[in-house]
């Protein structure tokens, strides 16, 4: 993972007391002695060396040693009196844990380095046994200490000394080709991956040696507090129980694809209130049918889909929308017959024109009359239903253009598929999507994704059946009108690469916009406990926080090839009781799910599983 100097060494930042009224940040004629003549002063550098010379005199923190490459710290936040910055830096590996921790309310949140986000000075706080290593730094910080000690006697020698000690830090962990460099891995997001409850809990970071200060957090003792959910939703009191229409009566084939909720399964409250709003909107002007779910990936939103069908008691059916997804693909498929001639040159030319592009489809034959597209419709739609029909009209919507598009579309491939005269009946087949086949008979569909099409107004086009009373005309003349039982969820994530924004015609149909987390670790430990009759409630709640942190390592590395969820959780769970082996037990379930690749299970194991399930150090005599 490569370094971003810019979030350890961000030059911007304000300087602390007492340089904070320098007219300069660079200082010429001082340097370390590896880098050159001048050196500029760093704020995190700073905070750093005054948090380590104020704990050598009685201050709040500290900083220690677990092994020769291994240190860890507690760095006195000044965001509040209970507010630390948990660390741990492995000089082997450049890795770096890191935490924002609550004493008071025991609560754990991540540690960004960024620009935008934390200073990075708890990092070079934790950083100091292993830069005191080095002769130069070492002296030139008790030179500076003599300074702190005495209130700053002599500013400009305290100057000099503190640009040294900044330069060294950067010139060490800059410059891999540094005789005494310093491996640092901190990516670009400057998210750092977390010391855990269950990290401290375990006493696995407990410091062997204190190099400053009086470790409070770190060596806590005793069984920890587990934490209660306030509340879990249980299946029974949910699952049906938000009937749009008492009244209605789903067939055999439509019970089927009522979706069956795993014991598992957490309800997120989040399908709760759509559910009831959907219901309690049943039979008036303006009824909810329209949702949207947003979240990062591993959330559960297209169980949350599931969980909302199952809640309202109706079949469930999605779409899978991709890059090049066109308005066509959710209309249906054409399938004419093409052995016979249609009787017209031009149309048989045509006809071979679009199978040449790919077949009779909805988007090769708009291609092949040329018509506007999305863009052109969003961008300019007065101009585009001018262009289409001859007749001026300022207020035409790009809605008003795309029917008047599938229109034309669909008039030609009827064109396509007719026959000569003296043959009779149907000579094409449409075969209608998921999409329309839940919005015509009542279904609850999911639009998957829709913030990966190329063309972030493909969904326009959809517009007048995200109405309550929305119609569409299909290529065989069957005008579809919205089922008013008919529910639609859009599941989307706007926050990777390779996602788009939503058109803001679409988003304002929603009813609702939910945006969807992980449930808390003591629901899901409540909830694999009620399922696996598990009973050693700590080791559970270990083993959730285990795999949040796998889940959020190969979602930050970018290991996508296999998945880390619930049910490998369960499966860990079970395997666990059976053999009384946590650790063993998580290389079948969650380490070998998690990837294929021999690199990246090891770098699981190292980071993740290790600290909290290897079996423990044996200390040397």
């Amino acid at each position: 993972m490569p370094t971003s100097l810019t979030n350890l060494f961000n030059f911007s930042r304000p300087l602390p007391p007492p340089f904070d009224k320098l007219g300069s940040k660079k200082i010429h004629g001082a340097a370390s002695q590896y880098g050159g003549t001048d050196a500029t002063l760093c704020a995190a550098v700073i905070k750093a060396v005054n948090a380590l010379c104020a704990c050598q005199n009685g201050g709040a923190g500290a900083v220690g040693k677990i092994t020769s490459a291994m240190s860890v710290a507690e760095y006195k936040s000044s965001m509040g009196p209970d507010a630390y910055h948990l660390v741990v830096y492995d000089s082997g590996t450049g890795s770096l844990l890191a935490s924002v921790y609550d004493r008071n309310t025991e609560l754990i949140e991540q540690y960004t380095v960024h620009t935008s986000a934390r200073d990075g000075a708890a990092l070079f706080f934790a950083m100091m046994p292993q830069l005191l290593a080095d002769e130069e730094f070492q002296e030139q910080f008790r030179l500076y200490l003599e300074q702190f000690t005495n209130g700053f006697p002599d500013l400009p020698k305290a100057t000099h000394t503190m640009v040294i000690l900044c330069d060294n830090a950067y010139r060490r962990i800059k410059d891999s080709a540094c005789p005494a460099h310093l491996k640092v891995n901190v990516d670009k997001s400057g998210n750092l991956m977390r010391v855990s409850r269950a990290q401290l809990d375990s006493g696995l970071y407990q410091p062997t040696e204190v190099l400053a200060g009086e470790f409070t957090i770190f060596t806590q003792n005793g069984e920890p507090m587990v934490h209660k959910p306030t509340k879990v939703i249980d299946h029974k009191d949910f699952v049906g129980k938000y009937v749009l229409d008492p009244s209605r009566k789903l067939n055999a084939m439509e019970q089927t694809l009522v979706p069956t909720l795993p014991e598992w399964y957490i309800i997120p409250q989040e399908a709760v209130d759509i559910c009831k709003h959907a219901q309690l909107t049943t039979g008036k002007p303006t009824q909810m049918r329209n949702f949207l779910l947003r979240g990062p990936a591993g959330t559960g939103k297209t169980m949350g889909a599931k969980a909302i069908a199952a809640g309202l008691g109706l079949p469930y059916m999605k779409y899978t929308c991709s890059a090049g997804t066109e308005i066509f693909d959710f209309v249906g498929m054409v399938f004419p017959n093409t052995e016979h001639s249609t009787g017209n040159a031009q149309l048989d030319q045509e006809r071979e024109q679009l199978q040449a592009m790919g077949g009779v489809n909805y988007a090769n034959v708009s291609k092949l009359l040329h018509l506007p597209d999305l863009d052109d419709m969003d961008y300019d739609p007065a101009g585009v239903y001018q262009a289409l029909t001859g007749v001026e009209n300022q207020a035409a919507t790009a809605q008003d253009c795309m029917a008047l598009v599938l229109e034309k579309v669909t008039e030609k491939v009827r064109q396509l598929s007719a026959a000569p005269s003296e043959t009779s009946g149907q000579t094409y087949t449409y075969v209608e999507t998921d999409f329309i086949k839940a919005l015509k008979n009542g279904y609850l569909v999911e639009i998957q994704e829709p913030s990966t099409i190329l063309q972030p107004g493909v969904l326009v086009g959809l517009n007048s059946l995200l109405e309550q009373s929305g119609t569409i005309t299909l290529p065989t003349g069957e005008v579809i009108r919205r089922h008013p039982d008919a529910v639609v969820v859009v599941t989307t994530n706007v926050i990777y690469e390779g996602c788009r924004g939503m058109n803001q015609s679409v988003v304002d149909r929603m009813s609702l916009v939910k945006d969807i987390q992980l449930p808390t670790p003591e629901v899901m430990a409540q909830r694999v406990m009620a399922v696996t009759g598990a009973e050693d409630e700590y080791q559970v709640c270990q083993m959730v926080q285990v795999v949040n942190d796998l889940a959020d390592y190969c979602r930050k590395n970018g290991i996508t090839d296999g998945t880390v969820g619930m049910r490998g959780l369960l499966d860990w769970v079970t395997s666990a009781e059976i053999s009384g082996d946590p650790y063993t037990a998580a290389m079948d379930t969650i380490i070998s799910k998690a990837t294929a690749d021999e690199e990246d299970r090891e770098a699981l194991i190292t980071s993740i599983l290790d600290p909290v399930f290897a079996p423990k150090r044996r200390k040397t005599a």
